[in-house]
């Protein structure tokens, strides 16, 4: 059985059906059938192997950590941590082969077939990434479903009222018995002074001295 599980051929069989069902797995709202399958054939690849005395505890130590990079990589910002995993992964692989060729070969027609099979999903199935689209917020606050950033006080323009502080530009003044941050043109402002809103830019209300 050892003999038959680190075969050439047998090798890029069970590497060619863990890269597809991951593939598949990204597709699927919850890990099932394809993601057994694909961890199964890893299983057997690294069994084999490891029976057969190419690899030994580091190689497994390896291959797990580039399984928990690749992990993080879904809650990290940048790429770091899913391009050092999938390096592990693949230094695991090779390490735990008899021969670099063989396996590199192997691994070559196994992301080969993986890709397909990802193009296949999106372009003619047209599956969506189930498993992205749970970590990804794509909903948007929009204006039409009444999400603001801030309160436009258009309703402000061309008011007058007075300076409660002095505005050297930003201040407060009153307008109809509220109290209102504002900046002033660009001129410095008296306390008392009346003033009038001459322009409303989301939350920045501009004010000019009423002569």
């Amino acid at each position: 059985m050892i003999e038959f599980l680190t075969d050439p051929i047998v090798v890029t069989v069970l590497l060619s059906i863990a890269g597809i069902c991951m593939v598949l797995e990204l597709f699927s709202p919850k890990f099932g059938v394809p993601g057994s399958i694909g961890t199964l054939a890893l299983l057997l690849f690294f069994y084999g192997h490891f029976k057969a005395g190419y690899a030994g505890v580091e190689t497994l130590v390896l291959f797990v950590v580039g399984i928990v990079l690749i992990f993080l990589e879904f809650f990290l910002p940048g790429a770091i941590a899913g391009t050092l995993g999938v390096t592990a992964l693949i230094l695991s692989l090779f390490l735990a082969g008899g021969n670099a060729v063989q396996i590199g070969i192997s691994i070559f027609i196994a992301l080969f077939l993986s890709i397909l099979a990802f193009f296949i999903m999106v372009r003619i199935f047209d599956k969506k990434l189930v498993l992205f689209s749970k970590m990804v917020l794509f909903d948007s606050a929009r204006k039409e479903d009444g999400y603001v950033s801030n309160i436009n006080r258009t309703d402000l323009l061309g008011l007058e009222g007075t300076a409660l502080s002095i505005l050297r530009p930003a201040g407060t003044i009153m307008i109809n018995g509220e109290r209102i941050d504002v900046v002033s043109e660009g001129g410095f402002i008296g306390q008392n002074a009346k003033v009038k809103v001459i322009k409303v830019e989301g939350a920045r209300i501009v004010v000019r001295e009423v002569k």
